[in-house]
C-alpha cells in the first residue's frame, strides 16, 4: 500500500513531467505604452510553458532578460535597417556583433527573420541582400548553421491559392521569392509565413464556414486531390507549400511565424471563438498538414499581450494576456 509520502512524490514527478508544446511560440509585440517590463514578460513565458519567442526587433532590455531563460528566439531586423544592412556588409556586421553575438549562447537565437511582410513591395529588392549580408556577418562571428537566415512573409504572397495544389506566388513576389527560395534550400533555412484564417473568414464569410476556420469543422470541407482539409490554416499552409514546390524549394519547410485570432473588435473577434483558435492550434500542430502529414509545425501565436498603440479595433485585441498579465481567456501550452 503506497504511503502518503510516496503519493505525493509520484504528484511531483508527474508535475515535473508535463511537456511544453515545443513547436508553438508566441510573439511579444511592444506597442504598448502599459506593458510590464521584459524581465516580467519573459517570467510571464517561462510559468506558462512557452518555450519559444518572436521578437519584432533586437531590443536590448529584452535580450537581457531572455539570457539563460532556455526560451528559444527568432528575432526581426526591422525594415528601418534593411537598406543599410543589404548595401553595407560592415553594417551586417556589426547589426550581428551588436544584436546576436553579444548575448549568445545566454539567448538561444533560432532564426534571424530579415523583413517582416515586405515583399512585394518598395523594401523587397532589399531582403535577399541583407540575408545574405547576415548569414555571412553569422558566419564570421561562428555561429553559421547555429542561426538560420530567413524572411517573413504573409500570404498576400500567393497569386492563386485554391485549391491548395494550385498555390503559386504571385508575379510581383516571384522575383523576389524565386531566388529567396533558393537561398533557403542551399542553407536549410525554413521559410516564415505569417498564416491567418481569421482574415480570409472575416473577408468571406459566405463562402468559409466560422468552423473550417476554427479547427472545429466535423469533417473534410475541401477535398483536393488526395489531400482533404477539415480546417482553413491547413489549407492555406499547403498552398504556400505548392507554391514553394513551383518555385524549386519542394525541400522548404514552412515556420509559421504568426498566427491568432482577435478576442473583440471586429467580425467575429470574440474570447470564445480566440480561445478556440488557439487553443485548437497548440493541439494540432504536432500533426503537420495533409501536404507534410506527420511533419511537426513550428508555429507562434500572436501576440502576448493587447497592444493599446496599435490601431484601434481588432489589432488592438490579438493578446493572449493584458498588460497587467492577466489572461483574456485561458489557455494551455502544456503538451
Amino acid at each position: 500500500m503506497a504511503t502518503k509520502s510516496s503519493i505525493a512524490l509520484l504528484l511531483c514527478i508527474l508535475l515535473v513531467a508535463v511537456p511544453m508544446t515545443k513547436s508553438i511560440g508566441v510573439g511579444y509585440g511592444m506597442n504598448g505604452d502599459n506593458l510590464p517590463p521584459p524581465s516580467e514578460v519573459v517570467s510571464l513565458f517561462q510559468s506558462n510553458n512557452i518555450a519559444r519567442m518572436r521578437l519584432y526587433g533586437p531590443d536590448q532590455a529584452a535580450l537581457q532578460a531572455l539570457q539563460n531563460s532556455n526560451i528559444e528566439l527568432l528575432m526581426d531586423v526591422p525594415r528601418n535597417d534593411l537598406q543599410s544592412l543589404a548595401s553595407d556588409p560592415s553594417a551586417a556586421s556589426s547589426w550581428v556583433q551588436n544584436n546576436v553575438a553579444a548575448f549568445w549562447p545566454g539567448v538561444s537565437f533560432r532564426y534571424i527573420a530579415v523583413g517582416n511582410e515586405v515583399i512585394p513591395g518598395s523594401l523587397a529588392q532589399f531582403v535577399l541582400p541583407a540575408m545574405r549580408n547576415v548569414a555571412t556577418a553569422l558566419a564570421a562571428a561562428g555561429l553559421q548553421g547555429q542561426i538560420k537566415v530567413s524572411t517573413a512573409v504573409d500570404t498576400g504572397v500567393l497569386g492563386e491559392s485554391f485549391p491548395p495544389s494550385k498555390g503559386d506566388f504571385s508575379s510581383a513576389a516571384q522575383a523576389y521569392l524565386n531566388p529567396i527560395t533558393e537561398f533557403l534550400a542551399s542553407s536549410g533555412a525554413p521559410l516564415l509565413v505569417n498564416v491567418y484564417p481569421y482574415f480570409s473568414y472575416a473577408g468571406n464569410p459566405g463562402q468559409i464556414s466560422l468552423p473550417y476556420a476554427l479547427f472545429t469543422a466535423p469533417g473534410v470541407v475541401v477535398q483536393d486531390g488526395q489531400f482533404g482539409y477539415q480546417n482553413l490554416f491547413d489549407a492555406i499552409t499547403d498552398a504556400v507549400y505548392a507554391a514553394l514546390e513551383k518555385a524549386g524549394g519542394a525541400n522548404v519547410a514552412i515556420v509559421v511565424s504568426e498566427s491568432g485570432w482577435p478576442s473583440a473588435g471586429g467580425t467575429a473577434a470574440s474570447t470564445e471563438n480566440a480561445q478556440t483558435y488557439n487553443q485548437n492550434l497548440i493541439r494540432h500542430v504536432g500533426g503537420g498538414t495533409p501536404r507534410r502529414a506527420g511533419r511537426e509545425i513550428e508555429a507562434y501565436i500572436f501576440a502576448m499581450f493587447n497592444e493599446n498603440q496599435k490601431p484601434a479595433g481588432i489589432e488592438q485585441n490579438f493578446g493572449l494576456f493584458y498588460p497587467n498579465k492577466q489572461p483574456v481567456y485561458p489557455i494551455s501550452f502544456s503538451g
